[in-house]
């Protein structure tokens, strides 16, 4: 390969590693090597088939607590609750099969994907890929990580681009109120008013036809086993009520690990240094495990992306050790406090965004 080498890429291009920690990434390529030894990549078929079994128990319970207790009010909302808990947990289960973490076989993955994702959610397999591949290769790294896209049209996120911004001068929102705005256009708006009609669109325009069949028969089943029971008019409420709940749900596990951490544009450091700074965990509990999707232990999920999630709590431990041994810091928080901590963070980079917007 010497005769091919012309020269150097340019500090800016992803594949230069200015900063690159070789003991650490060394000592991670021990780690993996460890973690495969100790048979910590092999999933346990029966967690998932109960797991899978359970959303679908949830899923008929609250069609027949419809169908048993009618169609007053407080059925009506138990039947929400009980479909919006199937919709985060099926969310939480497509990304097992997605990250290839349940079979040994990418077809059976990616089959189980599509059904979970496609008829069981009514989303786009292709579209959680081509969002969550990039999410996973560079965490919190702006233009990089389309979990971040928010920033700056609807919120400032980090200190770093918030400052930065506040310099340039610009203004898309009131960001010293983004820690009060976000509880209307974060949490209750992001599933309902957005990801709701942009799947459709993804898969028209990218023609996935595949995926836009199976998107189709989610609202089959859904028109066809509801339709019957609440009329049409009931049946459109109850199915925004579920987005809205399921909504909530969603935006608050998934930002807690990596709102409040480092955010910034991509300083090409090493790969296991980028998941480290961008993430951190939630204790683990029975609750936290089942209401997250095991997401609570999020710095082990993206250092073993294909590691079955009921493994992580085994090789946290080896995590943390590595993390001690090279002086970073491993954070783990109760729930509430990581959900305090996202609107902490918010208001700080708020404030930050004005004083340099005001003063520099």
């Amino acid at each position: 390969m010497n005769s091919l080498l012309i020269g150097e890429l340019s500090p800016e291009q992803p594949s230069f590693e200015p900063t690159k920690n070789k003991e650490l990434t060394d000592e991670f390529r021990e780690l993996r090597a460890t973690v495969e030894r100790m048979g910590l990549m092999k999933a346990n078929h029966v967690f998932f088939l109960l797991y899978l079994l359970h959303i679908l128990l949830l899923d008929g319970a609250a069609w027949l607590t419809l169908w048993v207790f009618g169609t007053s009010f407080l059925p009506f909302l138990l039947c929400a609750v009980l479909l919006s808990a199937a919709q985060a947990q099926a969310g939480w289960l497509q990304h097992d099969f997605g990250h290839l973490s349940v079979f040994n076989t990418s077809k059976w993955n990616h089959l189980l994907h599509h059904f979970v994702i496609g008829h069981l959610k009514g989303a786009p397999a292709s579209w959680w890929n081509h969002m969550h591949f990039q999410h996973h290769a560079k965490p919190n790294c702006f233009r990089k990580d389309p979990d971040i896209n928010m920033h700056p049209f609807f919120f400032a996120l980090g200190k770093i681009l918030s400052v930065e911004l506040g310099k340039q001068k610009k203004k898309y929102m009131p960001y010293n109120h983004q820690h009060k705005y976000f509880f209307l256009i974060g949490p209750p708006a992001l599933l309902p008013l957005y990801f709701q009609w942009y799947v459709f669109y993804f898969v028209i325009q990218r023609k996935k036809w595949v995926d836009l069949a199976w998107m189709i028969t989610f609202y089959l089943r859904f028109f066809l086993t509801y339709v019957p029971l609440l009329g049409l008019k009931a049946f459109l409420s109850l199915f925004f009520i579920v987005r809205f709940l399921e909504s909530n749900w969603f935006v608050w596990v998934t930002q807690m690990n990596h709102i409040p951490m480092h955010i910034d544009h991509d300083r090409n450091m090493d790969w296991v240094s980028t998941q480290l700074q961008a993430t951190c965990n939630v204790h683990k509990s029975a609750f936290n495990d089942w209401f997250s999707g095991h997401l609570n232990f999020q710095i082990e999920h993206h250092l073993f992306p294909t590691m079955p999630r009921h493994n992580y709590h085994k090789v946290a431990p080896l995590v943390q050790s590595l993390c001690a041994k090279h002086g970073i810091e491993y954070q783990s928080k109760p729930l509430l406090s990581a959900f305090a901590d996202i609107i902490h963070s918010l208001k700080e980079s708020g404030q930050l965004w004005l004083d340099a917007y005001l003063h520099q």
